[in-house]
């Protein structure tokens, strides 16, 4: 993985599964107390969880499925909605001034049951 890359944990976990490296998001102390397989699913669901749009994320008893049956087939994920890099546009709000045009501006966010 490139060292240089300045990504949030989803970012980088997306970048070790597009390099097939998932496992280096376990910490190394815990290399013997886990079935390898079941690591790569949870995150193999966790990634299908995160996706951009909500029609292809799975619903909550689909989650439920893929998690406890090994021979589950698990769709490819896309990449994830909330990936924010470090000096991405929303993380550079957060620490430099807010021009005068932007401030004072609410946003709402209506949420919808699937």
């Amino acid at each position: 993985m490139n060292k240089d890359h300045h990504l949030n944990l989803l970012g980088h976990a997306w970048v070790l599964w597009k390099e097939n490296k998932t496992l280096e998001l376990m910490d190394e102390c815990l290399k013997d107390t886990f079935v390898e397989s079941e690591v790569k699913r949870c995150i193999h669901v966790g990634l299908l969880c995160v996706q951009n749009f909500s029609e292809d994320r799975p619903m909550m008893s689909s989650v439920l499925f893929m998690l406890g049956n090994d021979g589950a087939i698990l769709p490819e994920p896309k990449e994830p909605g909330f990936f924010v890099g470090r000096g991405s546009p929303l993380e550079r709000s957060a620490t430099s001034p807010t021009p005068i045009s932007e401030r004072n501006t609410i946003t709402i966010t209506d949420l919808e049951a699937r």
